[in-house]
């Protein structure tokens, strides 16, 4: 992000380097607010899924999204909410990406079947506020020069792509705007019937990646196998054992078998 061509907007906080951006956030809580985006180019100790190492190599966009005001139980369903979010913000911009983009459930946007996009939600401290960080990786550029497969060999990267690779600028201006507007659906929907995601839940159908593969779910204490059934209501993944019965899940490690 060239600074000197692009001013910085007053909502984007940009860092020259950090060790996770979800960490700054929530760490500076105080001067931040909704909307509010934590930016940098040099993410040194990212953080994944439970607890999973965020690898950030030259090339991957590493931001941090300040949503306040979101219930507690919209929690779980947001990181595919914030998918979708995604997938529409990198769809705007990238028009060889429109309909090739899938969401692996919980948290993971793909692209021919390998990772192109990351997301981790995680409640701040500041219990008033309803604050939600959502940290985003997304692999921008760095496909071409093998930079990423090195690190990474299961991912892709825009520039695989996309004839156009948007800047880092404009992308955080759309998935920001993408995700402001998926808080205001959950905020909404908090005081009325359903789960929040009753009006994106058949976009995130659409984009299954799971729905048919044969999928091992690890939940800890247990781990079951069967064929991927969609995604339930509240956005559970639903899980059809050999049984025929269908089981579904809040949380666990998905792996393909």
């Amino acid at each position: 992000m060239d600074l000197s061509e692009n001013p910085v907007p007053e909502w984007l906080h940009w860092l020259e380097t950090c060790p996770s951006t979800n960490t700054w956030a929530i760490a500076n809580a105080p001067q931040l607010h909704h909307g509010d985006v934590v930016f940098t180019q040099y993410q040194t100790a990212g953080r994944g899924q439970q607890g999973r190492i965020w690898h950030s190599p030259p090339g991957v966009l590493t931001a941090s999204f300040v949503l306040d005001r979101i219930p507690a139980a919209q929690l779980p369903a947001l990181s595919l909410a914030a998918g979708l979010a995604a997938i529409y913000a990198i769809e705007d911009l990238a028009a060889d990406c429109q309909g090739h983009l899938h969401l692996k459930w919980p948290n993971d946007v793909l692209a021919q079947g390998r990772k192109l996009a990351g997301i981790l939600c995680e409640a701040s401290s500041m219990e008033a506020t309803g604050r939600v960080v959502v940290g985003i990786g997304l692999n921008r550029c760095g496909g071409q020069q093998g930079a990423l497969a090195a690190i990474a060999p299961q991912s892709v990267s825009l520039d695989l792509l996309s004839s156009i690779v948007p800047s880092e600028l404009d992308l955080l201006k759309r998935l920001r705007h993408y995700l402001r507007q998926t808080a205001g659906l959950l905020q909404f929907k908090e005081n009325r019937s359903g789960s929040g995601l009753n009006d994106l839940l058949p976009a995130l159908r659409a984009r299954d990646a799971l729905l048919g593969q044969s999928i091992t779910v690890d939940v800890g204490s247990e781990k079951f196998t069967g064929e991927g059934a969609g995604i339930g209501d509240r956005g559970q993944f639903l899980l059809r054992l050999s049984n025929g019965e269908v089981k579904a899940f809040a949380s666990g490690h998905i792996t393909l078998t």
